[in-house]
C-alpha cells in the first residue's frame, strides 16, 4: 500500500451561501490539488463537515469527487463512528471500487478502554477491507496508545496504516521504532508532519496541505531524500499559518485560505460557524508573508 505515501489531503466540503453542497468549487479544489503535487485524496473525513451531511449528500459528494478525478490520484474514504457494528456494517455495504482504503476513526464520546479499541479494530478488520486506523484524541476523547495500535498492526495485515494525531510526538516515534514490516504511519497533525516523516514516517494526511499542495508535497518529498535543511525552510514558512488554520477550530480556518484564493467561497454549517474577523485578518496578512 505504498501508494499511500507523500502528501494526502483531507478535502473540505464547501458550501454555498444557502448552505447547499457547492459541486462547481469542489471541482475546483480537487482539480487544484491534483494540478499542484497532492498524491492522494481523502474524502469525507472531519474536515470535510461530514457529520453535517446527510447520507443523499455524502453519496453526491463522493461520485462528485470520483468523477472529477477520473482515477488521476488514489482515493481514501472516510467511514467511522462510535457504533462498531454499525460502522463495519457501513464498510461492508459500501461500494469501494474506486477507493484504496477507508480510513477510520477510533470510536468518539464512549471513551472504550485500549482493549474495547484493539475489538474495534478488529472487527473492523474482519471486513476484509484495507483500513486506516485513524487516532485523534483532541476529538475522540480516549488515545489509542501505541501498543495497541502495535498489536492491531502484528494481527492484522490489512490494518496497514495509521493515521496518528496524538498530542505525544513520542507515541509516533515509539511505532515507528516497532513496527512490524508492511505496516506505516502517516502524521495526522500538520505541524508534526516533517519530524514524523524524517523519523520514518510515510508522510501526511493533511489540511492546510490542500492550500499550499505545492509547498507541502515538496517539503515531505525532500524529507523523503534526506535534504533536511530545504525541507526545514519550508516547514518554517508554513508554521504560522498552520497554527492559525486551528486557532478556532477546523474547518474554519483552512476554508479562510481557500476562499481567499478563489476556490471555494466562505460558508460552514453549524454547530460551525465561519472564522472571526480577528483570525481572518491574521490568516490573511500572514498569507500574504508567505
Amino acid at each position: 500500500m505504498s501508494i499511500l505515501k507523500g502528501v494526502g489531503v483531507a478535502l473540505v466540503t464547501p458550501f454555498n451561501e444557502d448552505l447547499s453542497v457547492d459541486f462547481d468549487s469542489l471541482t475546483k479544489l480537487v482539480e487544484y490539488n491534483i494540478e499542484n503535487g497532492t498524491n492522494y485524496l481523502v474524502v469525507l473525513g472531519t474536515t470535510a463537515e461530514a457529520a453535517t451531511l446527510s447520507a443523499e449528500e455524502k453519496k453526491q459528494v463522493i461520485e462528485h469527487i470520483i468523477k472529477v478525478n477520473n482515477k488521476r490520484l488514489p482515493l481514501v474514504l472516510g467511514i467511522g463512528g462510535n457504533d462498531t457494528l454499525d460502522v463495519k456494517k457501513q464498510i461492508e455495504e459500501a461500494d469501494l471500487s474506486a477507493f484504496e482504503a477507508v480510513l477510520s476513526v477510533s470510536p468518539y464520546y464512549n471513551k472504550p478502554n485500549q482493549e474495547g479499541l484493539y475489538q474495534h479494530y478488529k472487527m473492523l478488520a474482519s471486513t476484509g477491507k484495507n483500513i486506516i486506523i485513524y487516532n485523534v484524541p483532541s476529538r475522540t476523547g480516549q488515545n489509542v496508545e501505541a501498543d495497541t495500535t502495535l498489536r492491531l498492526a502484528k494481527e492484522f495485515p490489512n490494518l496497514f496504516l495509521i493515521k496518528e494525531a496524538s498530542p505525544n510526538i513520542l507515541q509516533y516515534f515509539d511505532i515507528l521504532r516497532k513496527k512490524p514490516e508492511g505496516f506505516s504511519l502517516v502524521s495526522g497533525d500538520d505541524e508534526y508532519t516533517l519530524p514524523v516523516t524524517l523519523a520514518g514516517g510515510d508522510g501526511v494526511i493533511s489540511v492546510i496541505g490542500q492550500a499550499y499542495p505545492k509547498e507541502f508535497s515538496t517539503m515531505v518529498q525532500l524529507a523523503f531524500e534526506g535534504k533536511v535543511k530545504e525541507a526545514y525552510a519550508i516547514h518554517n514558512r508554513l508554521v504560522d499559518i498552520t497554527r492559525l488554520i486551528f486557532a478556532e477550530g477546523n474547518p474554519c480556518g483552512i476554508k479562510v485560505i481557500l476562499a481567499e484564493k478563489g476556490i471555494i467561497k466562505n460558508f460552514l454549517r453549524l454547530p460551525l460557524v465561519a472564522a472571526s474577523e480577528g483570525l481572518h485578518a491574521k490568516i490573511k496578512a500572514e498569507m500574504a508573508n508567505i
